[in-house]
């Protein structure tokens, strides 16, 4: 059905993801407008506790580890990842569910933990939020130096928008060509690990985590960061308006869509992709 439609709307950047449109308009012949990134603005939050926590924190020590509302990693895998947190003595904020195997929205148990691991860690270290955090406001604080995701693009896009490096964990889906773009063409990832039933292990977790945290001179992580404040910048400037005109290229690109359905006409017999 797609692909017999009229048109396709993107929620992505033109600049962001160049060869990726042009693959694209070649193969469906059909015109392709960017118009994201289609992401809500955070809203303040001093009173949150994920927030006051982060306020404690120095800028760019934390990372945020969030597999989204749909994923999680197997037992074994969410073992090794607290262990390896807890190696690398870096502060993160976690929005952990249980793992693979189990009810995703069901009630945390510490076992799925190492013992005593959160009598050690938190609050010091760091913060566990069972199930929910909000994400928009956890990723613009500046005291958020990573992010470790499952590369969904919704929070791909909101992690680049506010210049925040990406450890990929790829679960599902689209989510491992998402982490393979963001590491091999925009050099704003690093990726531990891949699918639940892949093999990740604490010393690795470690590494990965004090790589793209460290901010010296010449360092993984500084390079990391500038790639990534670099297309945040860009992700910005897409939806920019000027005294009321469209200044951004998705701003254009919905204007380009706009006068072409009102060219169309559109009929009900067709159907535009989003």
């Amino acid at each position: 059905m797609s692909l017999k439609c009229s048109g396709w709307l993107v929620n992505s950047v033109e600049e962001v993801e160049p060869l990726g449109f042009e693959i694209l308009r070649n193969f469906l012949k059909l015109p392709v407008w960017a118009v994201g990134p289609l992401i809500s603005t955070a809203i303040p939050l001093p009173d949150n506790e994920c927030i006051k926590w982060l306020n404690k924190r120095e800028k760019d020590s934390v990372l945020y580890i969030s597999f989204g509302s749909q994923n999680t990693i197997n037992p074994t895998q969410m073992m090794e990842l607290a262990s390896g947190l807890e190696l690398s003595g870096k502060p993160f904020l976690w929005v952990i569910r249980p793992p693979f195997g189990f009810d995703i929205n069901g009630e945390f148990k510490p076992e799925w933990l190492p013992d005593g691991f959160e009598a050690r860690v938190v609050p010091g270290q760091g913060m566990m939020v069972q199930k929910w955090g909000p994400q928009l406001e956890i990723l613009s604080h500046e005291a958020v130096g990573g992010f470790m995701s499952h590369c969904g693009w919704n929070s791909v896009l909101e992690g680049l928008r506010e210049g925040v490096p990406i450890v990929g964990w790829p679960l599902a889906a689209e989510q491992a060509y998402n982490a393979k773009m963001l590491v091999e063409e925009m050099g704003v990832a690093v990726e531990v690990a891949r699918g639940v039933d892949g093999e990740v292990g604490r010393e690795k977790v470690k590494t990965v985590v004090e790589m793209v945290l460290d901010r010296a001179e010449g360092s993984v992580g500084r390079e990391l960061k500038r790639k990534a404040v670099e297309v945040g910048r860009r992700l910005r400037d897409a939806v920019k308006v000027v005294d009321g005109v469209g200044k951004g290229s998705s701003v254009k690109g919905v204007d380009d869509f706009l006068e072409f359905v009102e060219s169309k006409r559109v009929s009900n017999g067709n159907y535009l992709a989003v």
